[in-house]
């Protein structure tokens, strides 16, 4: 019997038992070639995506690995500053505790705990109950991955926003349904494929959007999209991620903050960010929508449950943001901080996208100014990444800001300081 023993050399013994070798198999020949080529092609490009290594909790201010002093960090999606709260920490150790690390199983074999039917619960009372239900996944990407296909027949339609995200894609081309793009938040452009799907004989039209799209800090039309879409009897679908407790009101996501929550059938969302940071993502609306995913959608039926941890940790996030007393002191910081970072940013002459959102892009267009513009950066103590095809656009290369309620106004002021400096280094303002 052969035996496998960490990175041994191939044909070594120990005990009497030859050991596999450690080593990879040889790629075919152009294969191997055209992985290379791609790779210096993105070198080449500025496009190239190293991983810059953390040594430290994500929270406002952090330990990169190679820098001797802490940086401020610029680029998380931990806009309640909840990652590291005590509260959130704590809840996860006391679940770990009691419930152990994880199940070891799908959901419908043997991997539901009274903990997750709870946070379903949790979330559905969150987002108002009434009707509502909730299906948790591993994350959110796997939740668009297993709607459209479990929801949609070669019969349906499925009409996307042209920039929502990579998982909404996927997750579309999953299914069977006809495929219609319409401008990025336009109601019109919407209104036309609506009307082309009905001529279509499409049965059931699905609309799908970001409720924020990520890489440009612009908070979709919900009410006119609400608007058409109840024109044309469609059902709506949002994907919350980068609204999920923190806009609106009460942080209740996009459909709070344009008034229209009770006209969005489903929401998609994460709890790896605002609510916790750690992972986890859910389904939530319509319960006899939620009743035939959790039997036909294959992330869910297919994936191992959350880890009880990261259920109490979100649980605990979730509680955080519902109670007005440790919300509503969070939102504020975070808000000012953003008007404190675009108001500045904007006098000193960066080009901003967004508007009214805690992701605040700077918009650089070539990519290695990007990448330039973040190594400097991280030098001066602010950490950011550049960002450039294919995550955007060719041309439309940014340093994507992200503002935090764990941020001070003198970290906000700082980080200003050293954009205006590094910009003028590098000429992108005067």
């Amino acid at each position: 019997m052969l035996t496998y023993i960490g990175r041994a050399a191939a044909g070594q013994r120990i005990s009497g038992k030859r050991l596999l070798s450690s080593t990879s198999p040889r790629l075919p020949e152009a294969f191997e070639q055209r992985i290379q080529q791609a790779l210096e092609n993105m070198r080449t490009a500025g496009t190239f995506k190293s991983e810059r290594v953390i040594q430290s909790p994500q929270r406002a201010s952090i330990q990169v690995q190679g820098s001797s002093k802490s940086v401020v960090n610029l680029c998380a999606n931990n806009y309640m500053g909840l990652a590291d709260n005590p509260q959130v920490v704590e809840r996860a150790h006391e679940y770990l505790r009691q419930w152990g690390n994880g199940l070891s199983s799908v959901r419908f074999i043997c991997g539901t705990q009274t903990i997750h039917k709870d946070l379903e619960d949790q979330i559905s009372g969150f987002y108002g109950g009434n009707g509502r239900d909730t299906i948790l996944y591993a994350s959110c990407f796997d939740a668009n991955a297993g709607v459209f296909e479990s929801l949609l027949t070669d019969q349906d339609a499925i009409i996307s926003d042209s920039l929502n995200h990579a998982s909404i894609i996927d997750g579309v081309r999953l299914c069977k349904a006809k495929r219609f793009r319409y401008k990025s938040g336009n109601a019109k452009d919407l209104a036309a494929k609506l009307e082309e799907a009905k001529s279509a004989g499409c049965q059931v039209k699905m609309v799908a959007t970001d409720g924020v799209f990520s890489m440009d800090g612009a908070i979709a039309p919900l009410r006119e999209i609400c608007d058409v879409a109840e024109q044309y009897n469609a059902v709506v679908l949002v994907d919350d991620a980068h609204a999920t407790g923190f806009l609106g009101d009460t942080g209740r996501g996009t459909g709070e903050y344009w008034g229209v929550s009770d006209r969005i059938h489903l929401v998609n969302s994460t709890l790896g960010k605002a609510l916790g940071g750690a992972s986890g993502g859910y389904t939530t609306g319509n319960a006899l929508l939620v009743s035939l995913l959790r039997n036909t959608s294959r992330p869910y039926l297919f994936s191992n449950t959350l880890a009880p941890s990261v259920v109490g940790a979100a649980s605990a996030a979730i509680s955080l943001v519902d109670d007005a007393k440790t919300r509503t002191p969070l939102l504020n910081q975070l808000w000012d901080n953003a008007k404190l970072f675009r108001a500045r940013m904007d006098e000193a002459g960066f080009t901003l996208a967004g508007k009214d959102h805690a992701i605040i892009p700077v918009m650089l267009g070539d990519a290695r100014v990007a990448s330039e513009m973040a190594d400097r950066l991280l030098a001066r103590g602010i950490y950011v990444i550049g960002f450039s095809y294919p995550v955007v656009p060719r041309d439309k290369a940014r340093i994507r800001v992200q503002l935090s309620a764990a941020h001070t106004t003198e970290q906000v002021n700082a980080a200003v300081d050293a954009f205006i400096a590094v910009g003028r280094e590098l000429r992108v303002i005067k």
